[in-house]
């Protein structure tokens, strides 16, 4: 019998798990409260929300085993479907995932450095904190906050004066910037027989606290190993199931956690075309204690984020080894609602190949 595989969220990264796991053989059913998710275009949806035990109890009938597409699924959510169903990940790694301040407490117990930071819970502790950290700081809600969400720059003391006073309602996190030389991800596959595997290492660049552009491998550096290493260390110490990504910062000398996805992940997406097994196919595999795919990839690969709407003319574009992959979303400003991989031999013609797509398509990225 094949496997049912439950999904809560049914966002892009839930609709390419499935177009992922269909080609063997798996089945999907997705749950989110949002009627018109993307997800729901290519397999079963339920559509209620997340406190709805109900409804709930009704998909765990429904499927053999749980996973997620996105880390805010209330945990609460997660720990009522655990005594339903198998689930991966964890409501524990759920937990610490969903807060910044939990993350790093937690990559501290192992060793593992973070940029400094310190917890705030008034407009005093602030101002006290960003002058100790030389107002060369990010104020971040600890829950909730993606893609630039939720954070405010702190350059200087008038600057805590335009944060809203509702802000201080929430739990927040103030984190000392560090200059670092480039933004990594680790992508990690662990199934429960404790099997694991990693891609190469992505380099990654942002435009507004949103991910632009991967490219992978990045570039060689003395600090790869022990970055890859770090990653490693994290999904064992969490004794994870699935797909882990990392974050993190590396400077001339050290590297830092910036922040772990319990998921499958934006950096990765490029694995579908650019690697023999994508981290969709891999996450399923590890959830259901199959053997991990190979991760190698021939030669060079890029993806691209397309952010609030497409250019006019993707399909005309004639480009070998060029792959759209267009979400199904409505366009508005700030939404990810596609990306393309282009995937090439050597990093020269990977250079050319984006440069002459970004002209062909009159786009800045």
């Amino acid at each position: 019998m094949n496997p049912r595989i439950g999904i809560l969220g049914a966002g892009q990264l839930a609709r390419m798990l499935a177009l992922s796991g269909y080609p063997l053989g798996f089945e999907f059913v997705f749950y989110d409260p949002t009627a018109d998710a993307c997800a729901g275009q290519v397999g079963e949806m339920m559509t209620a929300e997340y406190h709805n035990e109900v409804a709930l109890e009704e998909f765990c009938k429904k499927v053999d085993i749980v996973t997620l597409d996105f880390e805010n699924v209330p945990v609460e959510t997660l720990k009522f479907v655990q005594k339903k169903k198998p689930v991966f990940p964890t409501p524990e790694v759920l937990e610490i995932a969903q807060d910044r301040l939990l993350e790093k407490q937690f990559c501290h117990q192992y060793g593992i450095p973070t940029t400094d930071f310190e917890t705030i819970n008034s407009l005093s502790e602030l101002k006290f904190a960003a002058k100790k950290f030389d107002y060369d700081a990010i104020l971040k809600t600890r829950r909730l906050g993606y893609d630039g969400k939720g954070q405010y720059r702190i350059t200087q003391a008038a600057d805590i004066n335009q944060i809203p006073d509702n802000l201080f309602e929430q739990d927040l996190i103030l984190e000392k910037r560090i200059k670092f030389k480039r933004e990594v991800s680790v992508i990690v596959a662990r199934n429960g027989l404790g099997e694991m595997k990693t891609w190469p290492l992505c380099e990654n660049k942002h435009k507004e606290g949103i991910l632009t552009t991967t490219i992978v491998p990045a570039k060689a550096s003395e600090l790869d190993e022990v970055t890859t290493d770090y990653a490693k260390q994290l999904a064992i110490a969490l004794n994870y199931v699935g797909v882990l990504v990392i974050e993190f910062f590396q400077t001339d000398e050290a590297v830092f956690v910036n922040e772990m996805a319990p998921r499958v992940h934006n950096s990765g997406h490029w694995s579908i075309e650019g690697a023999d097994t994508s981290q969709f196919e891999n996450h399923l595999r590890a959830g259901l204690n199959l053997p991990l795919g190979s991760t190698k990839m021939q030669g060079m690969a890029a993806m691209l984020n397309w952010i609030g709407a497409f250019p006019d003319n993707i399909l005309s574009i004639n480009e070998e080894k060029l792959y759209w992959h267009v979400y199904g979303k409505e366009p508005r400003p700030g939404r990810k609602i596609g990306h393309s991989t282009l995937l090439a031999a050597t990093p020269q013609e990977l250079h050319d190949k984006i440069v002459g797509l970004v002209k062909k398509l009159g786009v800045q990225l």
